[in-house]
């Protein structure tokens, strides 16, 4: 992809050099003859009409005696599948091994070329000229399995493959499952999202991910990959619009039996569907270079928050305005103060920053006193509160309402460390892309212990019912208990525990470690949705907060709705741990969960899938007890003021530790894991962590109908992006679920690294801190900068665009006349 730098307003992307990529459009005369000339032959122009037979496709396959019983089996099932479907989507096979069928003349004859069982130098020079003259002039291309061996000394054959074979593959026939990333595309739309078949398995040097659009892996932990694994990357089946033509690619059919299966035959139908112009795909969407990322805020005046002030959050409005927000811990020279009767202890300056795509600037809309600047008396070393949310009214294009959730200076007590987080609403005057403060109306208000850092949490997010969903930390600190579990009585500050997230997280009645979800109402009031996890009236009432909606959560800092289900996504940062304990428990996990319903995502007592901690409690908490029953939860911290009872721990969707992604463990009768780490597996080995803080993304949707040229392709409709603060070997994918599992804690079933698009490293965006789609179809990233509870020259915002253009073929070039006389939309 693209990375450039700019302060200003960003340029309209780039077009690419032909208008009409990868269109399949007949050479005119001229430039035909040029390129016949290796040859000797006139062309003909590329096969079209509707008829039945009217298609043609060529299977080319091994020559010298008799073919093989692969051959003959691809040969056979190819014509088969020619005779399937609607009248419009069938096409003729003519099969031969003569290479002399290679000149320009008689491959224009076929919408297709197919290699089948084709390895070694089978073309000579003027033949592999004309086949790339038939390809350039929109010709399509289908490989199988061992035609990625072809031409192995031609630089043009592997571009048009798309990379080669590492050796010879894995040691014979073996099971495996296939993963289907691409729902969309005619070879892969028919197919469940997992299936499992035997075939021989190649591999591939290099890996071809980002320079093709893949459609398929095989997933290498259910069978032995031998020599040269690819890990949890190893395309199978992939596609690209390859100068002028269409190739699509499968490393599948390595057998004759394969092509007796139903399954492949509707992957190879597909894929020749969208080789012979006869239906439409898109083949670009993974391609790293159709991406490109821009910076368009430049870095705050020197000792001032005027720009980007120190990155914490962003929404994005109608207009294509984006909303960002800075926390206010200061810049790197202010002082820490830690004395609790100066006045200006903890007094930060949130920031609430608009950035106009109209001037391509980001202003200041104003400033609210938080407690957040760094520093503190006691074991306050660091600060997390301060300005931590920023929603937009499901109206704002009409009232100008903003929502705010932070924590007020003017409101701390000194003398027991507490302070009143709140969500306020303010009122924005569009005009002058400002706030008023004194417009403030405080809907919610509720205690947090500031003695001890950390966990503030922060996001908020609007259902389809215009319910506001608001992520809140367990302010715990991360001391005290080894970095497992949290769950510490004994620490506390005048009578309030820092150490046990059982007060806080575990406890019904308490607004911390929690997501809420009320309704605001235009008086400045809220409501409580049917639905949530409690009604208030429990035990007689004062026991359970009615505005939970789900408990059990550590650091939730961003969280999503997805409006067209309604799901609630959520990632939050683990404890410290690095690695799993017999006596304690699990490793650090940074979690994500997609969530359907109300309930308890377990923390401080389990995490991951149900994995328990150890008890502790007085009079000593450095003994451990007995092990947390997650189906039977009890909370018996002395700091409890809610119910004993609490709901039952479930699984969350995505875990991941030091030693990879969704570790997992053997389990004794009482179910309790063996927590060693060479017992372990990996469940998601696309996951990795070690410095890691889960940050959640947004479901993409797809705006079908939207005119924006620089919108995210469909591919992306309905995936999940989930990543991570840090830029190393951990997360920035996104992500399918099973639609069967997703409501139950069910594992994702395909995962797309994004690491290629949302560029990482040296002058990339190595801190995500938040991460949204737009109106106009572009990713908005917000980069913390360097270091923490600051900002530097590298904090900004990005704007990550999609350039690739449309799926091909256009409407005009599709060969039934059906499609050719459509009005231009997708099929």
């Amino acid at each position: 992809m693209t990375v450039t730098m700019l302060g200003g307003p960003p340029g309209a992307a780039a077009a690419p050099a032909d208008p009409r990529p990868g269109a399949a459009t007949p050479l005119p005369p001229a430039v035909t003859a040029a390129a016949d000339s290796a040859t000797g032959t006139a062309a003909a122009p590329l096969p079209g009409g509707s008829a039945a037979g009217d298609v043609r496709v060529l299977v080319f396959h091994d020559s010298g005696g008799q073919p093989s019983a692969r051959t003959t089996a691809g040969i056979e099932a190819l014509e088969e599948i020619g005779h399937q479907g609607p009248a419009e989507e069938r096409f003729a096979v003519d099969a031969t091994d003569d290479p002399s069928v290679f000149t320009t003349q008689k491959l224009r004859q076929y919408n297709a070329v197919v290699f089948l069982s084709t390895p070694g130098d089978i073309l000579d020079n003027a033949q592999e000229d004309g086949f790339r003259a038939y390809v350039e002039s929109g010709g399509g291309f289908l490989g199988v399995h061992d035609a990625a061996r072809t031409e192995p000394d031609s630089s043009w054959f592997t571009g048009l493959i798309g990379t080669r074979p590492a050796g010879e593959g894995s040691a014979g026939v073996q099971r495996a499952t296939v993963e289907t990333g691409d729902r969309d595309h005619p070879a892969t739309a028919g197919l469940p999202q997992e299936w499992s078949r035997k075939d021989h398995w190649l591999t591939w040097q290099p890996n071809p991910s980002g320079e093709v659009h893949t459609v398929a892996r095989v997933r290498e932990r259910t069978y032995d990959p031998g020599a040269g694994a690819l890990g949890w990357d190893h395309p199978v089946s992939w596609c690209r619009d390859y100068r002028g033509g269409r190739s699509f690619y499968t490393g599948m059919g390595g057998t004759a039996a394969a092509f007796a299966e139903e399954r492949l035959r509707t992957h190879l139908r597909g894929a020749l569907l969208w080789t012979t112009r006869l239906a439409r795909a898109d083949c670009r969407a993974t391609i790293t270079a159709n991406y490109e990322a821009t910076r368009v805020t430049e870095p705050n005046t020197p000792g001032q928050a005027d720009r980007i002030g120190e990155p914490h959050g962003l929404v994005t409005a109608e207009d294509g305005r984006v909303f960002h927000i800075g926390r206010g811990g200061g810049t790197g020279g202010d002082p820490v103060v830690t004395d609790w009767n100066d006045p200006d202890i903890g007094l930060g300056m949130g920031t609430v920053h608009v950035w106009d795509p109209r001037t391509g600037e980001s202003r200041l809309a104003g400033v609210v006193e938080v407690f957040g600047n760094k520093g503190g008396g006691g074991e306050l070393v660091k600060n997390e509160e301060g300005l931590l949310g920023i929603e937009l009214d499901p109206d704002f294009a009409e009232n100008g309402w903003i929502y705010l959730h932070y924590t007020p200076h003017s409101e701390i007590d000194r003398e027991n460390h507490l302070a009143q987080r709140r969500v306020s609403r303010f009122t924005l005057d569009h005009a002058t892309n400002r706030f008023d403060p004194d417009s403030e109306k405080v809907l919610l208000s509720w205690e947090v212990q500031i003695h001890s850092c950390c966990h503030a949490g922060g996001g908020m997010a609007w259902d389809s019912s215009e319910n506001l969903y608001i992520a809140t930390g367990d302010t715990n600190s991360s001391q005290f208990s080894g970095g497992y579990s949290g769950n510490n009585p004994e620490p506390a500050f005048r009578g309030v525990s820092f150490a046990d997230a059982r007060r806080t997280s575990g406890n019904t009645n308490n607004l911390n470690g929690k997501i809420l979800r009320i309704h605001p109402e235009d008086d400045g009031t809220y409501t409580i949705p049917e639905g949530n996890l409690f009604t208030g009236e429990e035990e007689g009432g004062g026991k359970a907060r009615p505005e939970i909606y789900v408990m059990g959560v550590r650091n939730p800092s961003r969280i999503s709705v997805d409006r067209e289900t309604d799901t609630l996504y959520a990632g939050w940062v683990g404890p410290d741990a690095g690695a799993p304990s017999p006596v304690w428990g699990p490793a650090k996990y940074d979690t994500f969960a997609a969530i359907t319903e109300a309930g308890n995502q377990g923390w401080p007592y389990c995490m991951g899938n149900k994995q328990p901690y150890r008890d502790r409690n007085l009079p000593d908490p450095s003994q451990p007890l007995g092990w947390y029953d997650c189906d039977d939860l009890r909370n018996e911290s002395p700091h409890n003021d809610g119910l004993v009872n609490i709901p039952p721990a479930r699984s969350n969707t995505i875990w991941y530790s030091p030693q990879g992604g969704a570790p997992d463990f053997p389990r004794d009768g009482d179910g309790i894991p063996s927590y060693k780490v060479e017992e372990s597996r990996y469940l998601l080995p696309w996951l990795k962590g070690g410095s890691q803080a889960a940050m959640n993304g947004p479901v993409y949707r797809h705006d079908a109908g939207g005119d924006s040229a620089v919108k995210w392709p469909e591919y992306w409709d309905g995936k999940w992006f989930v990543g991570d603060f840090y830029d190393g070997e951990q997360p920035r994918h996104a992500v399918a679920l099973d639609p069967d599992t997703a409501d139950k804690g069910g594992l994702p079933v395909h995962a797309e690294s994004l690491d290629g698009i949302i560029p990482a490293g040296q002058g990339g965006i190595r801190n995500l801190m938040d991460w949204k789609f737009g109106p106009d179809g572009a990713l908005y990233v917000l980069d913390y900068g360097r270091g923490f509870f600051t900002s530097t020259d590298e904090s900004a915002l990005w704007r990550v665009t999609y350039r690739g253009g449309p799926p091909t073929p256009l409407p005009g070039d599709l060969v039934t006349r059906d499609a050719a006389a459509g009005d231009g939309s997708d099929r």
